[in-house]
C-alpha cells in the first residue's frame, strides 16, 4: 500500500482530534462546578443535614447607576430540631454570561434576617439570587426565585 502526503496528514489530524477528545471526556463526565440555572428548589438535602430556605426581596426593581438598593431577607431552618445558634453565610450571586458569580456576602443566625446594600456601576438588567453554601449542619440552598433589577 502506498501512502500519499494527504493520507499522512489525515492520520495526523485524526490522531490530534482523538487526543483532544480523550482529554475532554473526563471534564465532561465530571460534575458541574457552577450551580445549574434551573435550581428553583429552595434547598437540597444531604444525608444528616438540616434543610434551610432563603427568602428575600429587593427594595426597588429599578435604580439609577451607582444608586444603592437594599436586598433584605431571612434564612429559615425547616428542621426545627436543628436550629443552631451559629452564624451562617448568605451570598448574593449575579448571573453573568450564564454563570452565577458571587458579588456580596454576609452572615446571619438561622431563623434570622439579613440585609445587603448593593449598587451597580453600569446600566443593565441584572439577575440576582441568594445562596447558602453547604455547611456541617445545613445543606446548600438557593432562593426559590431570582430577582431582576433594572439599572439605568
Amino acid at each position: 500500500m502506498t501512502r500519499t502526503p494527504h493520507s499522512a496528514s489525515r492520520i495526523l489530524s485524526a490522531l490530534v482530534i482523538s487526543t483532544a477528545l480523550a482529554g475532554l471526556v473526563p471534564a465532561l463526565a465530571a460534575p458541574a462546578v457552577a450551580a445549574p440555572l434551573s435550581a428553583a428548589a429552595g434547598s437540597a438535602v444531604e444525608a444528616g443535614k438540616g434543610k434551610v430556605k432563603l427568602d428575600g426581596k429587593l427594595g426597588k426593581d429599578h435604580v439609577k447607576v451607582n444608586e444603592k438598593v437594599d436586598l433584605k431577607g431571612n434564612l429559615k431552618v425547616l428542621d426545627a430540631a436543628r436550629s443552631e445558634a451559629v452564624l451562617e453565610t448568605v451570598i448574593v450571586q449575579q448571573l453573568r454570561a450564564g454563570t452565577w458569580v458571587n458579588i456580596a456576602d454576609t452572615t446571619c443566625r438561622p431563623n434570622g434576617g439579613f440585609s445587603f446594600s448593593l449598587s451597580f456601576s453600569l446600566s443593565a438588567t441584572v439577575s440576582l439570587r441568594l445562596y447558602h453554601p453547604e455547611t456541617t449542619l445545613y445543606a446548600a440552598a438557593y432562593s426559590a426565585s431570582t430577582f431582576t433589577l433594572r439599572v439605568g
